[in-house]
Order: structure tokens, then sequence, then C-alpha cells
């Protein structure tokens, strides 16, 4: 189990813990000051202190050790992730009591472009997202905010996973669940600060897996892995894919763009 489950999951795993989602934990003051202040603070510091990181990452290689493990210790108190699977998203969102859609702040915050991809679920009919300040984006209140059913979400979250969208969940002040989004490494201040070697999301609770019968080594597959954890490996009967579990998130991408449906989901060894 991940450090999050043995802290916040109740014997399971922390996405999946209701609790995680409940009104009590929303109706923090502190919580709900942070709300408040998220896109401001947390999104618009956020994107310019990545985009000085990387300047300073081209230019050394590498960001020192100290400053990372700061960067990653504030995140998981604050607004950390994990990557999650379009299954993970059938069961999460199809209990929720309301689901909204919601404007991506960090695409907004690096490109000004308004693009829908996040959602925010509850599972009581209190929902957090109210105290969302909606002007960052230039919306009212009552603009910005759009109120979908359970199956209407999900249906939008499996299109999104066919254009090359990633899901993965987070936090507003661990351990309260305040978003899934659907991003893409270009967009996503986490996934782009992975290429920093700054880890502020969690890996999957499962990895790909490759069936070598299947697999006729088109290479389809690396190039829809956007972790680059697939590699082209030579057997006896031709090149096969080969899987790093270690680079790979679990988001299950590559199974979509198999043509041989050799690509598979499995638990995550611990």
């Amino acid at each position: 189990m991940c450090e999050f489950c043995t802290k916040h999951g109740d014997g399971q795993i922390w996405f999946k813990n209701a609790a995680n989602y409940g009104r009590d934990l929303a109706a923090d003051l502190r919580r709900r000051g942070y709300i408040r202040e998220f896109f401001t603070s947390t999104i618009e510091e956020g994107v310019a202190s990545l985009g000085r990181l990387e300047s300073l990452y081209r230019r050394k290689g590498k960001l020192p050790e100290r400053l990372t493990r700061a960067m990653v210790a504030r995140a998981k108190e604050e607004h950390f992730g994990q990557v999650v699977t379009i299954e993970d998203i059938r069961t999460l969102v199809g209990k929720a009591a309301t689901v909204v859609r919601l404007p991506c702040a960090c695409r907004w915050a690096a490109l000004k472009a308004e693009n829908r991809c996040c959602y925010s679920v509850s599972y009581t009919p209190d929902a957090w997202y109210e105290n969302l300040d909606m002007g960052y984006f230039g919306l009212a209140q009552d603009e910005g905010l759009e109120r979908l059913s359970p199956e209407e979400a999900i249906g939008q979250m499996e299109e999104l996973e066919k254009e090359g969208a990633i899901h993965t969940i987070w936090t507003m002040m661990t351990p309260f669940i305040g978003a899934i989004c659907n991003c893409r490494p270009a967009e996503c201040l986490g996934l782009r600060a992975l290429n920093l070697e700054v880890e502020l999301m969690f890996r999957g609770e499962q990895v790909a897996v490759v069936d070598e019968q299947l697999c006729n080594g088109c290479g389809a597959c690396t190039e829809a892995c956007q972790f680059q954890a697939i590699a082209s490996r030579q057997t006896t009967d031709g090149d096969r894919a080969a899987i790093s579990p270690l680079q790979c998130y679990g988001c299950g991408l590559c199974r979509n763009a198999c043509p041989t449906g050799a690509l598979s989901m499995a638990e995550r060894g611990r």
C-alpha cells in the first residue's frame, strides 16, 4: 500500500475511502480558506514557480535534492495526486451524490484557455466547490460550475481518455479529495513536474502488463505512453513491448492504442 493508504485509507486504497470526500473535512475552516485561494496561491504561483524550475533544470540537469524534498513534502500536505484508471473513475464517480465539471486551472494559468476537464465529486449533497472563486476564470459563480449526473461525467471522462488524457485524483488539504482531473503532460502542473524528477503524485494502483503471445511489436503502445515506460525487446519471435514497472504510472493509455489487445492492467506489486 502507498503512504496515503496507510495514513488515510482506513484499511483500503486511500481514494476509495468515502471519509476522504466527507462533509466534516470540507467544513474545516483552514481547508475552506485554502480552497478560496486555491487558484491564485496553488495554481497561479505553481505555474510561475514551475517555469523557473524548468529553466534551472535545463541549466543544471537536476534540481537540488533539498528543494525537491521540500516541494514533495508540502504537496503531500496540501495538494497531492495519484494516477487512476478509467475503472477507478467508474467506481468513484458512480457512487457520487453530486458531480460538477469546471475549467482546468492548470491550463488557464499557463495558456489562458478554458478547457472543462476537471470534476468535483462529493458523496453528500453539500459540496465543497461552493468556496471556489470562479471569478478567476472571468466567470460568475453560477457560470463556471456545471452539474452533471455521474453517468454523464463518466462518459465525458471516457471520451477524454480516448483523446489521450490521463486521469488523476487530487487532495485539497490532505486527506480531503477535491477533484478528478483529466490532463495531458504538457498542461498539468503535476505531470510537468515529473519531467523535473519531482513526484507530486503517486503511481497508480495498477501497472500495465504485456501478453507476449498477442504482442506483435508494432510500437503503438510506446507512442501512446506518456511516461516513457515502454521499450522494445528482441525475442526469438521478433520484437515485443517491454514495460518498466517503476516508470509505468498505470494510466492505461497504452492498452487503448494496442491493435492486438496485448496490453492489460494488473495490480501493482508492493
